[in-house]
């Protein structure tokens, strides 16, 4: 791997996504066939955010770094409120409750899945030596287009040093859907080496070209231009590549549903990209010659197989001996891929292992493992300073654990989401959430 920098140690921090109170299966993810698949099925907060939190933990017993992103406010009534919604918060319900598209994406938890909550460039990589942070507008969806605002607070308050973190706005919406680091995978020999940035889009809006014909586009090439000169990332260090427009038409919405990457490691599918063998020759230049590419074939791993069980939607993480997936549990479940998996880990590449994780409530709304992790990578001096009590460790874990079976409902349905009991429930919830994690300022002005 070339780099231009002296090398920092440096360490790839997962903060995971708490899933909030209001989980549900409110089906509002088009092109997300688990979401659609699960419509109107009845969920158990409590579970969600208790899976969550036992996959948070055992990645910090292995010795990784692990982080916490809080949940967002929910239901969202200061959106509500600049729609035209208004009166008391029971009165603003009972009018959201007469106006369900709005009610159910002012109620969803999907800001759990944060690996679309940003794009980050580490300070190795941008120009002024500081950690960049650009929060996802997330345009294409009413439903997580709501939540830019509430992530770019959380951001700020958590990386709030000005030294060594910069925080820009989400981009315009207008030609610039921009869905996060689900669409962004950094290679590197260490994690503090200038690394090599892979820009994945979905489609063009200047120059055209083929595109999904059934499911939309979630990201343009533009957006992550604009990303890339906003953190000062040299453009030598970066490959913009084009996912396949019929991976997208069968359900692959972000490019971590079929590829995931770590280090010198591009773990993906055999149809992930559009003139995938132009990709692959861009990668192994800029990276050199330790870069390995793991690719499944289609004959042994259909995309259909891929999507319904999130192979690729695995964390993929570095350990004493190798690398490790941390899969979802369907990976069991699914014939094709749990024989290609057991012939993955004994075959000759760097991927020596598979853990699995029962994460069925995210995953029955499409979220595996790699979408409930924003990857930061850090030095020792930017994680001295973080604000807030963010970094897991075993009283934390416990006292989050204890939080959820105290405020979390067992079960939730999309009938209840207007109940103004559930918003005082969620209010209650995060008042104690912020004085956990240390940060008093994490819910102002959000109601």
């Amino acid at each position: 791997m070339k780099t231009n920098r002296t090398a920092n140690q440096a360490y790839e921090v997962n903060f995971d996504g708490l899933v909030g109170n209001t989980h549900n299966y409110a089906g509002l993810s088009y092109g997300n066939v688990a979401s659609a698949t699960n419509k109107g099925q009845v969920s158990s907060p409590k579970t969600a955010a208790l899976q969550g939190l036992a996959k948070m933990k055992a990645l910090a017993d292995m010795g990784l770094k692990q982080g916490i992103l809080p949940p967002h406010c929910r239901p969202y009534l200061s959106y509500a409120k600049r729609i035209g919604f208004l009166g008391s918060d029971a009165q603003i319900l009972a009018q959201l409750s007469q106006a369900p598209t709005y009610l159910n994406a002012l109620c969803s938890a999907s800001n759990m899945w944060v690996a679309n909550a940003a794009t980050v460039t580490p300070s190795a990589d941008s120009a002024d030596g500081r950690v960049h942070f650009t929060p996802a507008n997330l345009a294409t969806m009413l439903h997580r287009a709501v939540e830019a605002p509430q992530t770019a607070h959380a951001l700020r308050c958590i990386f709030n040093h000005p030294d060594y973190f910069a925080h820009h706005e989400p981009l315009p919406t207008y030609l610039l859907r921009d869905e996060g680091a689900a669409n962004h995978t950094r290679f590197c020999q260490t994690y503090g080496d200038t690394g090599v940035h892979l820009f994945v889009y979905g489609y063009s809006e200047f120059e055209g070209g083929e595109k999904p014909q059934k499911y939309p586009a979630r990201q343009t090439k533009e957006s992550f231009e604009a990303i890339m000169r906003r953190h000062g990332i040299a453009p030598e260090n970066c490959v913009f590549a084009q996912q396949h427009p019929d991976v997208i038409d069968q359900g692959v919405f972000h490019n971590d549903v079929i590829s995931v990457g770590n280090q010198h490691v591009l773990f993906t599918h055999e149809k992930a990209f559009l003139e995938q063998n132009r990709v692959y020759q861009s990668l192994q230049e800029k990276c050199g010659t330790s870069f390995e590419i793991v690719e499944v074939p289609d004959a042994m791993v259909s995309v259909k197989d891929a999507v319904s069980s999130y192979l690729f939607n695995s964390q993929l993480i570095s350990t004493e001996n190798g690398m490790t997936l941390i899969a979802p549990s369907q990976c069991q479940d699914n014939f094709a891929v749990n024989t290609y998996l057991k012939h993955l880990v004994i075959a000759h590449n760097p991927i020596t292992d598979v853990k699995y994780f029962d994460l069925k409530q995210s995953m029955a709304n499409g979220g595996g493992p790699a979408c409930l992790r924003l990857r930061v990578v850090l030095t020792d001096a930017e994680l001295a300073h973080l604000s807030g009590n963010v970094i897991l460790t075993e009283r934390l874990y416990n006292q989050l654990v204890d939080w959820v079976n105290a405020h979390y409902r067992d079960t939730l349905s999309t009938d209840a989401l207007a109940d103004i009991a559930l918003y005082n429930e969620s209010q209650n919830a995060l008042s104690e959430l912020s004085s956990l994690l240390e940060l008093d300022t994490l819910y102002q002005h959000t109601n």
